[in-house]
């Protein structure tokens, strides 16, 4: 197994990229529970408005 560095190499690219992927979709999420929690407080002031 001449190659077992690139090999070893490669694992730790896609995993990089797996790791990077995970962090992204995890600000996403908290990003958009931030906003529905804003639009949730914003239907609960225009309710008690009416």
């Amino acid at each position: 197994m001449e190659n077992a560095g690139y090999l070893f190499a490669a694992y730790g690219v896609v995993w990089a990229v797996v790791f990077g992927y995970v962090l992204v979709l995890q600000n996403r999420q908290r990003r958009l529970r931030r906003e529905i929690n804003s639009l949730k407080e914003t239907l609960k002031e225009r309710k008690f408005e009416q």
